[in-house]
């Protein structure tokens, strides 16, 4: 099975309407399409997420020594193969198409990852099923997961994080973007976005690295930093809870330059190959997040498309690290791109 047969068979099984499994998962076909992947108003913001790496070209230098590149990379004590890690998606079967629901989806998600060097994001949800499901995955692998929880209201929050104690999973996340989406919205008691002292005990409470998801500016980076956590992810949930915003790539790396020494800093949004990988690797980040074409992975070939396309990635990255004169990830410097 290769990258177009995992296309091909996703085409026959995911719901069309919503999702098209574009060779290029660049938010054209779907723009504001919900339920389906699309974003919110316009679609422009998942647009523009994809665009704006484009923009950015990477500088070819190959007088160099001819080695193997080393791609690996260190986060929280775990070894990892590569830079990227599978981002959490969820309310599967409603946005793609019956095929497959949270539960089966995390399920190969998350064990896949595993096998292939890399670790998954699990989805969290109003169905409690959701998080059980996703931990049990994780605890399956060893812990090799990161369960992302909602921002649901305080005593949910810990009632999620006893969960997520009992998977052994390396570490926690938390979405905070997803204050946006109208069910968190209409909770009571009120659910959504956290103050820095809010954050801050959930973070106390978690006990292990905690990873705040949904961070867009250096302001919102500098209240992760003093609450506690571990590390952030530079994203605006791919377009889906605020029209108009900026792209991932146009804050990246002021958001690096910030809090980089303190915190790592991952980004998501409209990364699509291993030229992006390396693109924002340049730009500061300690590593990047995907969700979207994951999806399309586990429908178009289940494990072994979650294979073919991580091996995809991993090709496109160790190409390109190669031809700018990178031996490993922390060789890759911001004058190897050009804006």
């Amino acid at each position: 099975m290769n990258y177009n047969d995992v296309l091909q068979n996703a085409r026959a099984c995911i719901d069309t309407a919503k999702c098209k499994a574009c060779p290029v998962c660049n938010g054209l076909a779907c723009r504001n399409t919900i339920p389906g992947p699309g974003a919110k108003g316009v679609g422009d913001t998942a647009i523009r997420n994809y665009q704006k790496w484009q923009d950015i070209r990477v500088q070819m230098d190959t007088l160099h020594e001819n080695k193997p590149v080393d791609m690996s990379v260190q986060l929280f004590g775990r070894k990892f193969s590569y830079p990227f890690f599978a981002g959490p998606v969820g309310a599967i079967g409603l946005h793609y198409g019956n095929a497959y629901d949270e539960l089966t989806y995390n399920k190969i998600l998350v064990s896949s990852c595993a096998e292939n060097g890399i670790a998954a994001f699990t989805g969290d949800g109003l169905d409690e099923k959701v998080m059980v499901s996703a931990c049990e995955a994780i605890a399956a692998t060893g812990g090799a997961g990161i369960p992302t929880v909602k921002p649901w209201n305080l005593p949910l929050v810990e009632e999620k994080l006893q969960l997520v104690k009992k998977s052994g999973a390396f570490a926690v996340a938390m979405d905070v973007d997803a204050a946006g989406l109208p069910f968190l919205k209409n909770m009571q008691p009120p659910a959504g976005s956290k103050s820095v002292e809010e954050l801050a005990e959930i973070v106390k409470a978690a006990g292990i690295p905690f990873i705040v998801k949904g961070v867009m500016t250096v302001r919102g980076a500098l209240k992760a930093h003093a609450a506690g956590a571990a590390a952030i992810i530079v994203s605006n949930h791919g377009g889906r809870v605020l029209d108009q915003c900026s792209a991932t790539a146009e804050v990246l790396e002021e958001i690096c330059h910030a809090v980089g020494g303190g915190m790592k800093v991952l980004v998501d949004g409209g990364i699509r190959s291993g030229v992006d990988i390396f693109k924002a690797l340049a730009l500061g980040a300690d590593g990047v997040v995907i969700a979207r074409p994951f999806v399309t992975a586990v429908y178009g070939g289940a494990e072994e498309g979650v294979k073919v396309y991580i091996e995809k990635l991993a090709g496109e990255l160790e190409d390109t690290m190669k031809m700018c004169g990178a031996e490993n990830i922390a060789a890759i410097s911001r004058d190897m791109v050009r804006i």
